[in-house]
């Protein structure tokens, strides 16, 4: 089996390249601040609730969406109103699908202000992104770690350092069978966007 080796020689952990493909230079440096420094200026950000056990919370990051149609689209129970394309986020999409061979329809946009915001172990299987959902994400600004684990193997966690103008595209059978998240830290930490292109479905 091919493996995607992630860390150095000395701390390593080999990952199956059919489930993730990591690139850390897909944007040059001078054009993923150009995008991050946009994308901060530009974009509605909204901070949304989130039902957690039996309390409504504010989720700690802010988001927006942008894609094909201006409708709203249903993803996990929640409806998200979606902004049109931004030619910017557009050529973006048309790069990332000229590279991948993967087709996208819409992009999550994160913005990560500090080290406070963050976004608990998930998985990404709501039925409206089908069946092994392809998920390109593009991470600008500040260096945040991709901690990610097996659903029954909690106690083994990995970490992937996503570097500013990265590429990480999540594919085949991962999101049913790992978990993943961007944690905490105690660190000062600069704001961080990550933009996940996704091929939503209507059901």
């Amino acid at each position: 089996m091919d493996q995607l080796s992630l860390f150095n020689a000395d701390e390593y952990f080999r990952f199956p390249e059919e489930l993730l493909e990591y690139t850390p230079h897909f944007l040059p440096a001078h054009e993923a601040s150009e995008l991050e420094g946009f994308l901060l200026r530009t974009v509605p950000w909204k901070q949304r609730t989130q039902k957690m056990y039996d309390k409504t919370v504010l989720t700690p990051r802010l988001t927006a969406w942008y894609g094909d149609e201006t409708k709203t689209y249903r993803l996990g129970g929640n409806s998200f109103n979606v902004n049109p394309w931004l030619p910017e986020l557009l050529a973006l999409k048309q790069q990332i699908e000229k590279s991948s061979g993967y087709q996208f329809n819409s992009v999550l946009l994160n913005l990560y202000r500090n080290g406070n915001d963050s976004v608990a172990w998930h998985r990404d299987k709501e039925s409206e992104l089908g069946n092994r959902p392809v998920i390109a994400s593009v991470s600008l600004g500040q260096v945040r770690n991709f901690d990610f684990r097996k659903t029954d193997q909690h106690q083994n966690r990995y970490s992937l350092p996503l570097q500013h103008g990265s590429l990480l595209i999540m594919k085949g059978d991962l999101q049913e069978h790992w978990e993943h998240r961007i944690a905490k830290s105690v660190k000062t930490m600069k704001p961080r966007i990550n933009l996940t292109f996704r091929m939503v479905h209507e059901i």
